[in-house]
């Protein structure tokens, strides 16, 4: 049951106005620091297994952050958690692009788009998860670990966690220095956590052998709680 934290990076003076992609040096802003000093203390309780990141600026600060103060803990970086290669679109404020005949269909039908000198959201879904099943594999059915990433790769992950098509993508929200949290079973993904801003995190990494405790409402670690079930505590 490997459980992955995906965390988006803080905050940066593009974050909102500038559609920022891969534009190099898109530092955190100090608000945005200040957010991943907050992710960090929320998350100083939780053992991690491995700390990933996208290889841009805002992400590598981001785990840093995390990564300080943990011992022997390093970031480790996977360029198919980078963001999405946005093409002609990288660098233009939003304002702008919402006038582009392409905005509707990244709105309604984002399988179905390609951005113009860049790269398919389908695309990013699939280098992304490909990535985290190697991860898992990686790292074992025990492991806790955080990706840092961006908002389209978080959603496309989260969508595949929760079968949802593509399309269906733009209904999930994540938001600066926001923890997403899904546990893969051999059954099925639990997203347990989605753009948690502040939420505990001590019941993240499961109990040695809590596999079917809770009334055996759980009895294969894979199984749904019928009715709800009774949580984690």
């Amino acid at each position: 049951m490997t459980t992955l934290l995906l965390a988006r990076h803080g905050l940066t003076h593009l974050t909102g106005p500038v559609l920022a992609g891969w534009t190099p040096e898109v530092h955190l802003s100090d608000a945005g620091r200040a957010q991943a000093e907050a992710l960090a203390a929320r998350l100083t309780t939780l053992e991690l297994d491995a700390i990933v990141s996208s290889p841009l600026e805002r992400c590598q600060e981001t785990a840093q952050a995390v990564a300080a103060g943990r011992r022997e803990a390093e970031v480790l970086t996977d360029e198919r958690f980078g963001e999405c290669r946005y093409g002609d679109w990288t660098g233009r404020p939003i304002a702008e692009l919402a006038k582009d005949p392409l905005w509707p269909v990244v709105q309604a039908h984002p399988s179905a788009v390609t951005f113009p000198g860049g790269e398919s959201l389908s695309a990013v879904q699939h280098r992304a998860v490909t990535a985290v099943r190697e991860w898992n594999e990686r790292l074992g059915p025990k492991a806790v670990y955080l990706v840092c990433s961006h908002g389209d790769v978080i959603k496309a992950i989260v969508a595949d966690a929760m079968g949802l098509h593509l399309d269906q993508f733009q209904r999930i929200t994540a938001d600066p220095a926001s923890l997403t949290a899904i546990r893969y079973t051999p059954l099925r993904p639990f997203v347990l956590r989605l753009n948690d801003l502040g939420g505990d995190v001590a019941g993240l990494r499961p109990r040695e052998g809590s596999e079917g405790e809770d009334g055996g409402e759980n009895p294969t670690g894979s199984d749904a709680a019928v009715g709800g079930g009774s949580g984690t505590t």
